[in-house]
């Protein structure tokens, strides 16, 4: 009789009668089952009416050596070569004087070295993928014959070699130390189901390639797919026989052991048989009900057997969904479920057992679909001895899961249990778990007492002050929340902020929160509030678009209104030197609002927190706005603030080292330049872009009192030519004309004529001044241009 253990997989087994000792044996697809012995086969009928009836049996040339049965419906034979035929080889011990000689059984490169104290043999080796090749081993494909085979399109691979030390802990015989059960399994997907239950597409798409081999009393899996590693090892409890690895099991065929009291006795007149079983397996379903039933004798205790136990009911059903193509809807959902409260077992497990693996119970808890408070309600809340333990799996899940936003707020019972918890295990993380947005619903005269407690405990920290403020925001007392934030510099509490960002900026149902403390900042400590935020950018706790997005929210603004505040933010990141990458996508959010607010002379929803001449001392990318600006923007009476702020940050930035110009231009269109805004910005980009030139033609046109400031600076080195290539002679022209600007027009060529006169020639100098000319009022130039030779 074949032994089946507790627990087992199968259901029914039948029984096949057999004349002599089945040696191999091999199914015939689902109703047939070949069995060799010698030279002999039998044929049996394993379904439908005649069960477990001989339909046949057919005689060989030799010895069966080996069966199969393959998907073509052919039966495959191996026979022992006929000595009739051709030559047998056998071998004979013989005696030799060396202590060298052949192992068999292992390899026929192995040499193992006798003595009569010990054995030598060659060391285990195992070679991977391509390295495999290493091993010496050659492989050559052989053609069979057959008409349709198409050899050239073959080719070897290697993939795996490994070599085995013999157990030599005892002295065994040769076939204890044998490979056996070399096995390939592909796992496929195939095409989904129509309502015929047939596969809309025969096509298959290979997943997986595993390879497994099994020594008498150890098996060995490799996954063979693009690498190749070992997947896992399976140790037997007896000698195994031979293995069968499918997508759900391992099936292992072991020697049944006799009682060393019991004395088989034969009848003599009865006729030798032998019995081959068939085994059939029960549903996944029912077995996992059967393991997890038999589980619960460890319900109270959760000890390593119980975790074992629900390990394999788990991985029961979870490789019966990977084949789950030919289930109906219905069993298909059973066995989600059941994989669902697989996981809340091993959750449990892994919660309540002090264990390396303790951290397991988070990711199992997160695949059973429990929410926190779920898990939280199969916890034994009960006291013993007046203590309460908790083990490290159940406080790193709900400290993990209240990191996260899960968008579930406990109620405040659990809350308050949960705060108990870890005021007992870990307290240092109670300012943390009390930032949670799970937490909202704790007591705040609760949280006020822990934290006092942690405080006189020896755990105070700007950490626990920011939080004690928060708290007391939240009790309404300002006072209270005044005095902790008044007790700790802006930077020490800047830090604290960077500990627990969760004080300021929360998330609930993938939209950013903004907190009742931060809300409270915005309109007590603005600068602390966008220093804290810039810090958490910093230190990579916030990205830039969900920072933008918090002072939006934050400001009660769509995504389409810039408030102040991000203003100030988007300067207090220029000033903060952040890396290259971003720069230009800030001057371009900051000259974007600037442009924008000039053009609709709109004025910020809230005080600016740094004016222009502090963007400029602290931030490099500020700079000094060029002298003839201010020149060209006194023609005009900028009387409102906010505006001529607006302005000068924009020139400022325009003035500054780092500006991209040309990526400007095109969003300047807003800002007419029939302003003294839009006037000064268009002549700054033009001088940025070196199209001087035109510079001078609109200056000498709007305001010809600019010239000569803008000359000076501008026209230098190798733009010095323009004063008398394009200043001089434009001058000229519009003096000519005369008009209302005409004095301007003399003064400015007057200044002019002062610098070529230094930079010309006397004979280039006489070039460049105009034919029609009034001799006497270029006559002083003239003469100080030819006396500056020997004045020098």
């Amino acid at each position: 009789m074949v032994q089946l253990y507790n627990l087992h997989p199968f259901g029914s087994q039948q029984v096949v009668p057999c004349k002599l000792e089945p040696e191999r044996f091999c199914g015939g697809g689902p109703d047939v089952l070949f069995v060799a012995a010698g030279c002999k086969v039998e044929v049996f009928a394993v379904a439908g009416q005649e069960l477990c009836r001989p339909r046949c049996a057919f005689s060989t040339l030799g010895r069966v050596l080996r069966l199969a049965y393959s998907e073509a419906e052919v039966l495959i034979l191996k026979l022992e070569s006929n000595p009739k035929n051709g030559k047998s080889v056998n071998h004979h011990p013989h005696k030799n004087n060396s202590p060298m000689k052949q192992a068999e059984g292992i390899s026929n490169e192995a040499l193992q070295l006798e003595s009569d104290d010990f054995v030598i043999c060659q060391k285990p080796m195992e070679l991977l993928g391509e390295k495999s090749e290493q091993s010496g081993i050659s492989v050559t494909l052989e053609s069979t014959g057959l008409d349709d085979e198409k050899i050239k399109y073959f080719h070897v691979q290697h993939l795996l070699y490994r070599r085995f030390a013999p157990d030599i802990s005892s002295y065994v015989l040769s076939d204890d130390i044998k490979l056996h059960s070399l096995q390939l399994l592909p796992i496929y997907q195939t095409g989904s189901l129509t309502s015929d239950r047939k596969n809309s597409s025969q096509e298959k798409e290979l997943l997986s390639l595993f390879c497994f081999f099994s020594l008498p009393h150890v098996g060995y899996l490799y996954m063979v797919v693009k690498s190749v590693e070992l997947m896992s090892v399976y140790q037997y409890p007896e000698r195994s026989q031979q293995a069968v690895l499918t997508p759900q099991f391992l099936h292992v065929i072991t020697s049944s052991r006799k009682a060393a009291s019991v004395q088989l006795k034969t009848p003599p007149v009865a006729e030798a048989a032998w019995n081959l079983y068939i085994v059939n397996t029960i549903s996944p379903m029912q077995l996992y009900r059967e393991m997890v039933d038999y589980s619960n004798t460890y319900k109270t205790t959760k000890t390593q057997s119980c975790i074992h136990l629900l390990s394999e009911a788990h991985l029961l059903v979870r490789a019966a969904l990977m084949d789950a193509s030919e289930l109906e809807p219905a069993e298909k959902a059973e066995l989600l479920e059941a994989f669902k409260e697989s996981c809340g077992h091993l959750g449990d497990c892994y919660s309540r057992l002090d264990t390396q693996y303790s951290h397991l119970a988070l990711p199992y808890y997160k695949m059973s679909g429990l929410s926190m408070a779920e898990v939280l309600a199969r916890v034994d809340w009960a006291i013993e001895d007046g203590s309460q333990k908790y083990e490290r799996g159940l406080i790193f899940y709900i400290n993990h899961s209240l990191y996260e936003n899960l968008d579930e707020e406990l109620s405040e019972e659990l809350a308050a249990k949960v705060v108990q918890m870890f005021h007992v295990a870990e307290p240092k993380q109670l300012p943390h778990i009390l930032c949670s947005p799970s937490m909202k619903n704790i007591n705040p005269l609760t949280a006020m007492s822990y934290l006092r407690n942690l405080e006189t405990s020896g755990f105070s920290s700007i950490l626990v002050i920011l939080t004690k403020a928060a708290v007391a925001l939240k009790m309404g007392d300002l006072d209270m929340h005044r005095n902790e934030m008044k007790s700790h510099s802006e930077m020490k509490l800047v830090c604290g902020f960077i500990l627990e960002p969760r004080l300021l900026i929360q998330q609930k149902k993938g939209q950013i929160v903004a907190t009742e403390l931060a809300v409270h900042l915005k309109e007590t400590q603005p600068g602390l509030l966008v220093a804290s935020v810039l810090g958490l950018q910093k230190n990579n706790k916030i990205g830039i678009e969900e920072a933008d997005s918090f002072f939006k929210v934050l400001c009660g603004k769509d995504e389409d209104t810039i408030p102040q505040l991000l203003v100030d933010f988007w300067e207090a990141q220029l000033a903060a030197c952040l890396p290259d990458v971003l720069l230009q996508e800030l001057f371009f959010k900051l000259t974007s609002q600037y442009i924008w607010r000039l053009s609709k002379r709109q004025p910020p929803d809230t005080i600016p927190l740094r004016t222009s001449e502090d963007l400029i001392n602290a931030c490099s990318h500020y700079g000094l706005i060029y002298p003839w600006v201010n020149v060209l923007i006194s023609s005009d009476s900028l009387a409102d603030k906010n505006y001529a702020e607006d302005l000068s940050k924009l020139q400022s930035l325009i003035c500054g080292p780092s500006f991209d110009i040309a990526s400007i231009v095109p969003f300047l269109e807003p800002l007419s330049e029939d302003t003294v805004a839009g006037l000064s910005v268009q002549i700054l980009c033009q001088t940025r872009l070196k199209e001087y030139e035109q510079c001078i033609d609109t200056l000498l046109e709007r305001c010809p009192e600019a010239i000569i400031p803008y000359a000076n600076h501008e026209l230098k080195e190798e733009n010095r030519t323009l004063w008398w290539k394009k200043l001089l002679p434009e001058l000229c022209q519009r003096i000519k004309y005369g008009g209302e600007k005409y004095q301007l027009y003399l003064s400015s060529l007057k200044e002019t004529l002062s610098v070529v006169a230094v930079e010309l020639e006397l004979r280039d100098f006489l070039n460049v001044l105009p034919e029609d000319g009034t001799a006497a009022f270029f006559l002083p130039y003239l003469l100080y241009c030819s006396r500056k030779k020997s004045l020098t």
